[in-house]
């Protein structure tokens, strides 16, 4: 019996540990705890630059990009070993090291020191996103596994919404620092669920063996085919536009805008465009296919970037003409990240572990570099940040464009056998 044959045999016969409930607000929270990390600090953005007397306001963003740095690179590495050695202990570990830099960020002496442990957690908190995403895939597939996925990330998308707030709400109430505190609460109330809840779901039989040359060969595959290569390339690129918003949102919406106090309330407003566009998506996709729609919103994505910048730098920079114009620049990620995602792993069949792996790569550390490139560049000023997000837009265009020979949106048949031919 094939490896292959054997993994299906093992996913038919798997019977779910946990009611489908609670196993779908399990998957999510562990998901969330990331999203947590980025998120919940940001209206403390100002006071941490006060607190360790930075020169430079801009590096406060660094807080963000040293946690996204350290969340990239590891799920490479993190998803073999999980497929050689199981789930439950490896989530555990990774809990463990979650909650323990979370509370040692609370009293870090020195900025630099902030900076390393906040790299630590991204590394550790990399390896629950890997894990729990496998768990899905080890107790269901096809379409049971896309309704799970599907709820999964429902219940995910409320966190960035409401993220923000509940550190403004902190800082009403508690020092900046338990910011981080609430991080290790929340990694702790996680690490007992799953030791009480969540067996070990990677059936032994399905263990795969553990080797670098194996790996690196994958790897190599993946990145041999055009499609994967392309669209991943263009992932990181422009999702280097939203890290660069996440890093200077705070400035942008306080420094620009005289908005500081209503952060949270504007935060969830860009943010919930994002989760409309994903449940647009969702609705639109099948009927008009991965192509069109991610086609179109990259499109929509340049010329709302290029209104912006232009009623910015023409009428002066006024709140009430940024924020719907921003809202739906922003919210075309919904769409972008899905259908880019979908065309990616569309041709790898086998490897899909793998390719996932190397796409969290790509829309992470890539998307970190290009998105501190551009945060880094805020002046006092939104304009700085509108044009990288114009000239991220259009990079990633052009990357398309080379991966699909310079045709845009749906082709037909022709197209498919051309991506079967790569």
């Amino acid at each position: 019996m094939s490896d292959h044959t054997s993994r299906q045999d093992i996913v038919a016969n798997v019977h779910m540990p946990l009611p489908l409930w609670e196993f779908v607000c399990m998957v999510a929270a562990m998901m969330a705890l990331n999203a947590l990390a980025i998120d919940i600090m940001l209206p403390a953005f100002g006071v941490i630059a006060e607190t360790y007397q930075l020169e430079n306001p801009n590096d406060q963003q660094l807080v963000l990009f040293s946690y996204i740095l350290g969340f990239g690179l590891p799920q490479l590495f993190f998803g073999p070993v999980s497929d050689r050695f199981g789930r439950r202990r490896l989530v555990m570990l990774c809990l463990i090291g979650y909650i323990l830099t979370a509370f040692a960020c609370m009293l870090a002496r020195s900025f630099e020191l902030l900076l390393l442990l906040r790299f630590v957690q991204g590394v550790v908190a990399s390896g629950i996103r890997v894990i729990a995403t496998s768990v899905v895939r080890d107790l269901m597939a096809g379409r049971a596994m896309a309704r799970v996925m599907s709820l999964v990330m429902t219940v995910f998308m409320i966190v960035p919404i409401f993220a923000p707030a509940i550190g403004q709400g902190i800082m009403m109430f508690a020092h900046w620092s338990w910011t981080f505190g609430v991080l290790g609460l929340a990694g702790a109330v996680m690490l007992v669920w799953v030791f009480f809840r969540l067996p070990e779901t990677l059936h032994p039989e399905a263990r795969s063996l553990l080797s670098v040359k194996t790996a690196m060969t994958t790897y190599k595959t993946v990145l041999q085919n055009r499609v994967t290569l392309g669209y991943m390339a263009a992932s990181g690129v422009i999702f280097g536009s939203l890290f660069a918003f996440l890093g200077a949102s705070e400035q942008i919406f306080d420094d620009v805008f005289d908005q500081g106090a209503y952060f949270a309330l504007w935060f969830g407003v860009v943010a919930t465009t994002l989760a409309i566009a994903n449940l647009i998506n969702a609705g639109l996709v099948e009927r008009f296919g991965m192509r069109r729609m991610s086609h179109t919103v990259i499109m929509i994505f340049l010329v709302t970037s290029l209104a912006n910048l232009w009623v910015m730098t023409s009428f002066g920079e006024r709140f009430i003409y940024f924020l719907p114009l921003f809202a739906l620049t922003f919210g075309g990620f919904g769409m972008i990240g899905a259908n880019f995602s979908a065309i990616a792993m569309e041709p790898q069949g086998k490897v899909a572990g793998t390719a996932s792996a190397a796409y969290g790569f790509a829309t992470t550390t890539v998307a970190s570099f290009f998105g501190w490139m551009v945060a880094s560049r805020f002046n006092g000023s939104v304009v700085p940040i509108l044009a990288g997000f114009v000239a991220l837009g259009l990079l990633s265009l052009i990357i398309i464009l080379i991966t699909e020979r310079g045709r845009l949106f749906e082709i037909g048949a022709n197209h498919t056998e051309q991506r079967q031919t790569d």
